[in-house]
């Protein structure tokens, strides 16, 4: 594939768990310097269709590709908040340094360069402090910036993220925001969110994910494409706060 061609592509797309289908003819995109915020209700597939393009979960039908020279390592990933082990006996600086290692190699020794990369990440996220405290001694918003940076680490020729701003402070949102604004302009990045306003003025297309995936190539969102995503008129999308809905429902 060429540079003009998509980074990753989803072609005819199915997948579920056990006998229930989860998605369903799934075809969808990513572009050079696209930002997509993923939006729908939960369960409705949105961090399934995450792990497809990933490459954690293999679809029942359909294919996934990649443009040729992405290497599995360059692909920068930032899991939910909720799923990150916190008694784990890891410094911060130990878990940055593991985004090197799909440049470094497994069980290799890190590079000089590659504790240099991650030092100006922990010193760039506000963590300089931390560097050598266990991840467990951590805020919420502080463990989120040590997982941002273990995912840049890997110099990501894209970058995924699965509810980046869920559990964590304003100072944490305004600092992604400048970083995600600055990075964007190098890459790619695809956000699931209930959270858009925190990437309002970031956010280039939408995703609606509801076991359908609909996609939009514009900045609007509109009362249709919250309807298309959550089957139901909706009022608000906010993290942490139910969306309210109206009649009829």
């Amino acid at each position: 594939m060429s540079a003009t061609e998509p980074i990753v592509q989803l072609r005819s797309i199915n997948f579920g768990y056990d006998q229930e289908t989860i998605l369903r003819e799934v075809n969808l995109a990513i572009r050079d310097r696209d930002f997509v915020a993923v939006i729908g209700p939960n369960g409705g597939g949105k961090t399934t269709l995450l792990k497809l393009m990933l490459g954690l979960l293999v679809p029942w039908q359909g294919q996934v590709t990649w443009r040729a020279g992405i290497a599995r390592g360059a692909i920068g990933y930032v899991p939910q908040f909720s799923h990150f082990d916190k008694t784990f006996p890891v410094s911060v600086l130990d878990v940055v340094l593991m985004g090197r290692l799909g440049r470094c190699g497994f069980m290799r020794r890190y590079r000089p360069e590659d504790k240099r990369v991650a030092g100006e990440l922990i010193e760039q996220l506000g963590l300089a402090r931390y560097q050598h405290a266990p991840i467990g001694d951590l805020s919420g918003g502080q463990l989120q910036r040590v997982l941002i940076a273990r995912a840049l680490a890997a110099e990501p020729a894209i970058l995924f993220m699965d509810e980046p701003t869920a559990s964590v402070d304003a100072e944490t949102r305004s600092l992604l925001n400048r970083l995600l604004r600055e990075l964007n302009e190098r890459i790619p990045i695809v956000v699931v969110t209930h959270d858009i306003t925190s990437f309002a003025q970031l956010i280039k297309q939408f995703v609606c994910v509801n076991r359908s995936v609909f996609y939009h190539d514009q900045q609007e969102l509109t009362p249709a494409m919250l309807h298309e995503a959550y089957g139901c008129p909706v009022e608000l999308i906010a993290h942490g706060t139910p969306h309210r809905v109206l009649p009829p429902h």
